[in-house]
């Protein structure tokens, strides 16, 4: 008997944006009564359109529908929907071991995304990496590891700042609504700190910085302090790109305190600002650097990758987990490794915002409720304001999603005062469908 792989076609879906039905169509209508007797309304979604299948930077429903994604499943799928790739390494790793438990039963293809990671994050420091499944589980073991390494108990965090749902990550996310409200107590020994938005606080990256560490350092005291977790480039936060010598500036007071610099990347890694990491844009080589999201082109796995003296600080049997670096996850990673380089993605995502940016700025200049345009590469955002005033317009932002998604394009919005319309496009899209979704975005702006 000959074994016989057999991948799912894709080729139907053209990279072309087609509305045949209302949306969401009857199809999905169907499902969606299904969904809610059988789904808590704690699990929302923002349109009930049902995806069927994805290739490149198109999504297709079960109506037929196609839809240019301009959110990549939040960032996960940065290469592309189903990418050849990554679909034949995962078709032929899941042939071969699906899990083993790394932890019991070793295997290479966990041993070789930390070797990639350990290559390709900030510094030329000695590295090592544990694997994990999600963004808010590296979070979790990045403080963990942080905590054994100095012997203290201290987070400090930065106001915006989105880390996860679980029982810490929720502590150190500042929105409560939707992700916290309800669900506590929470874990102690958490600290949030003022962080850098220009477009908000006007400061120079040395003034804001002087700021966070003055607060910490009289809110908690440096001594009692394991590690100050950033993002880059914030997420959920809205796109927050910081004051130039911001992040340095608290990079240094952190090594000059015994406090282990962590930036999650888990958003704004993977080659999605032009760079492996954020951190790169900003002079950074932090302690740790925590990754997800895009790094399994769409299949679950995180990673922490810090100094070899902090990861080794952690007894034998003291990290691991069930499912962490499963197999066919680390086969999809060392793929999508390998396309960044092969496809020159790097430069790509500099090439997104190329045409991304002045774009939205043009937009800016025709429409005052556009209070701020930012980003870096392939992770931008518009912030939306009544004009005259820096007050969130979360309305017209609310009526432009819906406009765009009837018209077969799906933005993602954020920020701390849901104002903000982020883009976060795969790396696959053509010069062609980006320029076809921002003259949506223009004819939804102009329908208000």
């Amino acid at each position: 008997m000959t074994d016989t792989i057999v991948k799912p076609s894709t080729d139907s879906i053209t990279q072309e944006r087609r509305i045949v039905t209302a949306i969401p169509g009857p199809k999905s209508e169907a499902l969606h009564r299904r969904r809610l007797a059988a789904v808590p309304a704690g699990v929302n979604s923002a349109l009930p359109a049902y995806i069927e299948s994805a290739h490149g930077a198109i999504l297709r429903d079960v109506d037929g529908n196609q839809f240019i994604d301009m959110g990549a499943g939040i960032g996960v799928t940065t290469i592309g929907h189903t990418d050849d790739a990554v679909v034949a390494a995962v078709a032929e790793q899941v042939a071969k071991l699906t899990h083993a438990a790394f932890t019991i039963s070793p295997y290479e293809g966990y041993v070789r995304v930390a070797e990639l990671l350990a290559e390709h994050t900030p510094g030329t420091h000695a590295k090592k990496s544990v694997l994990q499944n999600s963004g808010a589980e590296a979070v979790e073991n990045g403080v963990k590891i942080a905590r054994k390494y100095t012997g203290r108990n201290g987070v400090a965090v930065l106001d915006h700042a989105y880390h996860g749902r679980t029982s810490l990550t929720m502590a150190m996310t500042f929105k409560a609504m939707p992700y916290a409200l309800g669900f506590g107590p929470f874990p102690g020994d958490v600290y949030r700190a003022p962080n850098s938005y220009p477009y908000r606080d006007g400061l120079s990256g040395a003034d804001a910085a002087k700021r966070t560490i003055a607060y910490l350092e009289k809110s908690v005291g440096a001594s009692d302090l394991a590690c100050l977790i950033v993002e880059p480039i914030q997420g959920e936060g809205g796109f927050q790109v910081p004051a130039e010598g911001f992040l340095p500036a608290l990079q240094a007071w952190c090594t000059a305190n015994g406090i282990v610099f962590i930036a999650d990347e888990i958003q704004s890694g993977m080659a999605r600002t032009g760079a492996y990491f954020a951190s790169e844009h900003f002079g950074l080589v932090p302690d740790m650097v925590l990754s997800a999201k895009g790094i399994a082109g769409g299949l679950p796995l995180s990673a922490i990758t810090a100094r070899a003296e902090i990861m080794d600080a952690s007894h034998p049997g003291g990290l691991g987990g069930t499912f962490g670096g499963n197999p066919v996850a680390c086969a999809a990673a060392i793929a999508v490794f390998e396309q960044i380089e092969s496809e020159g993605l790097l430069a790509k995502a500099a090439g997104i915002h190329s045409i991304l940016a002045p774009a939205l700025r043009d937009l800016q200049a025709k429409y005052d409720i556009i209070g701020d345009v930012r980003g870096i590469g392939a992770m931008n955002a518009i912030e939306l304001v009544l004009p005259g005033t820096q007050e969130p317009n979360t309305a017209a932002l609310a009526s432009i999603v819906a406009y765009a998604a009837q018209h077969g394009v799906l933005f993602l919005t954020a920020g701390t005062y849901g104002n903000v319309l982020r883009f976060l496009p795969s790396l696959a899209i053509s010069d062609e469908l980006l320029r076809e979704a921002i003259g949506v975005l223009g004819e939804a702006f102009a329908a208000l």
